[in-house]
């Protein structure tokens, strides 16, 4: 009996051996960059140290941008920027962060900015050159669906789409004609209703780009790609609106920068941190290689560590953590 329980022991502590060393090997985070000329996606393994050690690149599709990752971190979704236009769905290697070609699905149009419910169910896309913005359901598998759900005009130059915290309400800035779309979000149907006001209108000129939620989902932050200002809104968690608090500017006062107009090709999203808030990476406009800063966590200021060469038109940065 006691060399059964030593054994069984043994057996035991081997097997938590091997669970722990599963666990460490899982223990990791990878970055994700676009390459719109290259056509293909890059991985890299982040470090603690905030290095970046390259892996393999997965191709994608000519003119490849924006990127969104699912809330259980399964799944990959890219969308290609030339015809045809198509989301490409890659499922996520936990331990290597190794992309696999899962689907691909047609989108209704050329779309500069992707985005998931909280739930992972729904991709919501909105086109900056056809005004519209969409809705298309998500299988368990993680394959998109063909068909959206909804089709739906909305003002010039629509340049992002979110939604909130409590994945009741959705939002989409159009830059053309300053205005912030609210939409009331059916989290079991997928389906967006116009909210009353369905339209907050901005300053003119401003140019509303990209915004992102706080995360208590009190207030939204809206980046002006014309003036270089944040503009602060309260958001009303009952009924989703928008108010206007604040805006201010991220620029020195010397510069000397005026409002401007829509671009045929908007700069993408170029940027992201990863979930401990320890580091931000970039990209590098048109030089074809993505940085690394360590932010601080008390001042929040970044440190530059280092640059490392991308595939030709690197753009969109997704960082994934499995620790």
């Amino acid at each position: 009996m006691r060399v059964f329980a030593t054994w069984t022991r043994g057996i035991t502590m081997a097997a938590m051996a091997s669970l722990l060393g599963s666990a460490s090997a899982l223990a990791a985070t990878f970055v994700y960059v676009s390459n719109a000329e290259d056509g293909d996606i890059s991985v890299y393994r982040m470090l603690d140290s905030g290095e970046l050690q390259p892996g393999a690149r997965t191709k994608a599709a000519s003119a490849v941008m924006p990127m969104v990752v699912s809330p259980d971190r399964r799944f990959l979704y890219a969308a290609s920027r030339s015809k045809p236009y198509l989301v490409h769905t890659y499922s996520i290697d936990a331990g290597t962060g190794a992309l696999t070609p899962l689907a691909t699905a047609p989108l209704a149009d050329s779309f500069p900015y992707i985005s998931l419910d909280k739930t992972g169910r729904f991709l919501l896309g909105a086109s900056y050159g056809g005004n519209v913005i969409s809705v298309n359901a998500i299988g368990s598998d993680g394959r998109v669906a063909a068909e959206p759900l909804q089709l739906i005009p909305v003002g010039r130059n629509a340049h992002s789409i979110r939604v909130d915290e409590s994945n009741k309400f959705v939002y989409v800035p159009t830059l053309g004609n300053d205005s912030i779309f609210q939409f009331a979000f059916d989290a079991k149907s997928g389906r967006l209703s116009s909210n009353t006001p369905a339209v907050y209108l901005m300053k003119a000129m401003t140019g509303p780009r990209h915004f992102i939620t706080s995360s208590d989902n009190k207030f939204v932050y809206v980046l002006s790609e014309f003036l270089g200002t944040v503009t602060t809104f309260a958001l009303d968690g009952k009924t989703g609106l928008l108010t206007e608090v604040s805006s201010a500017s991220g620029l020195p006062p010397d510069t000397k920068l005026g409002p401007g107009a829509p671009r045929v090709s908007p700069p993408p999203r170029g940027f992201a941190i990863d979930p401990k808030g320890r580091f931000l990476v970039a990209t590098g406009e048109k030089s074809d290689t993505i940085s690394v800063y360590a932010i601080d966590q008390t001042s929040g200021a970044l440190k530059f560590l280092n640059k490392y060469p991308t595939g030709k038109g690197s753009n969109w940065v997704e960082i994934v953590s499995f620790e």
